[in-house]
């Protein structure tokens, strides 16, 4: 990343949650900014590392809850490094992953800005590895598929059954992000093309103190879910490598766990 020397405009990732999680060039582009724009799942802690002199702004952003119109904030990053200011976007994992960090430069780019991104760990990749598995593994996930589960306004969203028969038959891991609100629809959608007993991990709040967690199987995640009072921000991840979490012990087993 280029030194913060010319007004321009960084997008931040600050990762899952874990302030240690961040990265050092993340850790000098919050330090080096005279404002920022934070949004609302970014941990506080992270914000130690700025001037005491910089300007934050929360512009929260979380889904189902009022958030700051999008359009208002790209005013105000355009608005502030055309002011002179050397502005931070900070959000919560990765800007480029479900963070409309591609919305965001390309406004900014159109308003001749020149924008640096620096990258954050995603939710969920902290998720299932807080749960000691890995996403991928050469015997039971050949590849991984990030989606979300929370569709744009008159967008009729992911086509489920279609990404159950491809992640069967490609052996892939299913990573779902914003699907908490829509878990029956999904888990009607994945039925029809994975098996009743595919391993599933919920995460909640992934890489923080009050993580919660459950282990389940495709076709008792609903319940799981309603039983157990999980909530968003949640990560859902679904395939074989979920058996490599310490806490699986049989197959079809729904259980809750909560960190220390």
């Amino acid at each position: 990343m280029p030194p913060l020397s010319a007004p321009r405009c960084t997008l931040v990732g600050a990762g899952p949650g874990d302030p240690e999680l961040l990265t050092l060039k993340a850790v000098k582009a919050i330090a080096k900014a005279t404002l920022l724009l934070v949004d609302d799942l970014v941990n506080d802690a992270v914000l130690a590392h700025a001037s005491p002199t910089a300007r934050i702004v929360h512009v929260g952003k979380r889904g189902g809850c009022q958030s700051t119109p999008q359009a208002f904030i790209d005013k105000m990053m355009v608005q502030a490094v055309q002011d002179g200011e050397q502005v931070v976007r900070l959000k919560g994992g990765d800007p480029f992953i479900f963070g409309r960090g591609g919305e965001e430069v390309e406004h900014l780019r159109a308003a001749g800005i020149e924008v640096d991104v620096v990258n954050g760990i995603t939710a969920g990749l902290a998720g299932l590895s807080s749960l000691g598995a890995p996403l991928t593994h050469r015997e039971h996930a050949h590849g991984v598929v990030l989606v979300t589960g929370h569709a744009k306004p008159g967008d009729s969203g992911t086509d489920w059954v279609q990404l159950a028969h491809t992640a069967r038959q490609a052996k892939l891991t299913l990573v779902i992000y914003m699907g908490v609100s829509s878990l029956e629809h999904i888990c009607q959608g994945l039925l029809q093309g994975l098996p009743a007993d595919t391993p599933v991990a919920i995460v909640q709040q992934a890489s923080l103190p009050q993580q919660r967690q459950a282990l389940s199987v495709l076709g008792d995640l609903v319940h799981t879910v309603q039983r157990e009072g999980l909530q968003s921000p949640s990560i859902i991840v679904v395939g074989d490598v979920v058996r490599g979490t310490r806490a699986w012990q049989l197959q079809g087993e729904s259980r809750i766990q909560r960190t220390a």
